[in-house]
């Protein structure tokens, strides 16, 4: 027992400590310290807050001033007729509620631009983290995350300024007045109910926020599964699983019905809480200021004022109670997004490095050993060096590490010992946009954007134009397919690129890749998934591609390096063979024996 409320507590100090976080991280936003005009803004907004608080803490004088003059009690304040009291009361009611509208105005824009800052951060942070973190990723949760992160900001920014502060600022104007225009005792009775109020919302809060997070963990897995059953909606027709999928998704469903009525359930029982406290509050008060009437000491206008008063006691404690507990839902569900934030880039520039200088485009490995688990090593030593403007192949059995080679190359992973240099720099010293900008890809499976076809080979240079496009399309054997479609270049090409067959993705993917004219090539098993015809139409498109450039083709199938000015035969993570394709048959080693195994197999065939 001791143990579980120790951990609670632990808990507890983890999440007030995760919240005090985010509100310094999200507290810049609203200070912008880069645009003069937000901070102007900010203090306009601030200004027309406490303007719209003093007019309504004043506001319930005007009205017991009227009700009294109509009861021919008293002497009318300011001067004013009941006529004019009543028209003074109307009109700072209406003052009130310009005021606020005047402070949404002006804080619109700086809560809109927050947002969109930081939505952009978190989008920039998520593309600038490894590849071993997307490898592992759960898409569909990830967007969830980041949808009610964002979100969260927007809330948390408004409420942080205009609703803590300033209705704590209202409640001791009102409770100011009280104390001086009435006794001690309204006082004592309005603070405590304010404190046990306070006190009850914050500690059924701290339930509801644990049943909260519950819930956005069920709702994670739900969009999850929903996402991952989408994306793979082909392969669930194959497999006739439709029926599995749904009720795999009803299950996560069930767990997020369970976790969200909770929540509504512990909703209902705090506003009743509430609800009795404050209601309890006020009938005392009110029955204080009705024995004060009958006795004499107060006027009608008196027991008025106390109710109004009280009615606008009310409303900040009620705006309390939704305030926290949406800022600490926020928190939630900002948390997740900010642990995201804290998750550093594996890969990241060096402090001095340089842009990435490529003349011959000359590569070497020199002793480059890499293991994507410490306890698992992939490649142990490998030299090889690929000069410039030749095309080298790599090629071996499944798992010896041709495609880690392409990764350590686009400096998606850094080796763990040795170096990889092009034309004598090391890829780990240089800036990765010029080396990402330095080698073009043309992957084993092209993935397309779901845009139209002119997009998605725009997209290999920024800002080229639809006559770059067609040269790069012809370039790539492709144009005259595209020509004959009825949309042309503007065809859509659907989620993945699935509309277009796999040698009409692969085609796409090259002339993307000749657009960007890099003066290095990587070829990762481009060709391996097509059948023999489109394979050599391919083949050619790429031999074009290649020329003039430094490429390196990793391939499973040897029949498309065969005339690779030299061939790397790689065996658990080791160089074992190279040399022209003639030389390695000559040789009758391993690369003779993957030849004769691959012919005999599609002689077979």
């Amino acid at each position: 027992m001791v143990d579980q409320s120790q951990s609670a507590r632990d808990i507890a100090d983890k999440e007030r400590r995760s919240g005090l976080r985010i509100i310094r991280s999200v507290a810049p936003y609203l200070w912008p310290k880069d645009m003069p005009s937000l901070r102007v803004r900010v203090v306009l907004a601030m200004l027309a807050l406490i303007a719209a608080k003093v007019v309504a803490v004043f506001t319930p004088i005007l009205y017991k001033g009227a009700v009294d003059t109509l009861a021919g009690e008293g002497i009318p304040p300011l001067a004013l007729g009941a006529v004019g009291l009543t028209m003074a009361y109307g009109t700072n009611r209406l003052l009130a509620v310009l005021f606020e509208q005047l402070r949404d105005l002006l804080f619109a824009k700086v809560s809109v631009r927050a947002l969109r800052r930081l939505a952009l951060t978190t989008f920039e942070h998520i593309h600038a983290l490894s590849l071993r973190y997307h490898l592992t990723r759960r898409t569909g949760a990830l967007t969830r995350v980041m949808d009610r992160g964002v979100k969260g900001v927007a809330f948390l920014l408004r409420f942080m300024l205009f609703s803590i502060g300033p209705l704590f600022l209202e409640l001791v104007m009102i409770c100011a007045v009280l104390a001086t225009l009435f006794d001690w005792r309204f006082l004592l009775v309005v603070a405590g109910t304010m404190t046990l109020y306070i006190w009850f919302t914050f500690a059924v809060t701290e339930w509801r926020v644990r049943i909260r997070r519950v819930m956005n963990d069920r709702d994670n897995e739900a969009n999850q599964r929903a996402v991952d059953s989408l994306l793979n909606f082909e392969t669930v027709k194959y497999f006739g699983a439709e029926r599995r999928e749904a009720t795999r998704y009803d299950e996560a469903m069930e767990g997020y019905e369970g976790a969200a009525l909770k929540t509504a359930n512990s909703l209902a029982l705090i506003n009743m809480g509430q609800a009795v406290i404050i209601n309890g509050g006020l009938v005392a008060v009110m029955v204080m200021a009705a024995k004060g009437v009958t006795d004499g000491s107060f006027t009608v206008g008196d027991f008025v004022m106390v109710n109004a008063y009280m009615l606008q006691v009310m409303a900040p404690l009620n705006f309390l109670g939704f305030v926290y507990r949406e800022i600490r839902q926020s928190l939630v569900d900002m948390g997740q997004m900010f642990d995201l934030l804290d998750d550093n880039a594996e890969i990241s520039d060096k402090p001095n490095a340089v842009p990435l200088s490529v003349t011959n485009g000359t590569i070497e490995l020199e002793n480059v050993t890499f293991g994507y688990d410490e306890d698992r090593a992939i490649l142990k030593g490998v030299d090889l060096s690929v000069p410039g403007g030749q095309t080298v192949a790599i090629v071996g059995a499944s798992g010896s590490g041709k495609s880690t080679i392409g990764r350590l190359l686009f400096r998606f992973y850094d080796v763990q010992d040795g170096a990889l240099r092009i034309d004598g720099q090391d890829v780990r010293d240089v800036q990765q946009e010029s080396l990402h900008d330095a080698i073009g890809v043309v992957p084993q499976d092209t993935v397309l954007f779901n845009d139209t076809i002119l997009y998605n080979i725009a997209y290999g240079r920024d800002g080229a134009t639809e006559e770059d496009v067609i040269e790069a399309a012809k370039a790539a054997q492709i144009h005259d397919f595209i020509a004959a479609l009825p949309d042309g270049y503007d065809t859509a090409v659907g989620e993945r690129g699935l509309k277009l067959s796999g040698g009409e993705k692969q085609r796409v993917g090259i002339a993307r890749t000749l657009l960007k004219n890099p003066p290095i090539l990587l070829l990762d098993e481009a060709t391996s998934a097509l059948d023999t015809d489109t394979e050599q139409g391919i083949k050619e498109a790429l031999a074009r591609a290649g020329e003039g450039r430094t490429v390196i083709t990793i391939a499973h199938r040897l029949s498309t390096i065969a005339e690779a000015d030299r061939i790397v035969v790689l065996e658990k993570g080791e160089v074992i063979e190279e040399g022209t394709h003639a030389a390695l048959l000559d040789k009758k080693g391993r690369y003779a024996q993957l030849w004769t195994r691959q012919q005999a197999d599609e002689d077979a065939a």
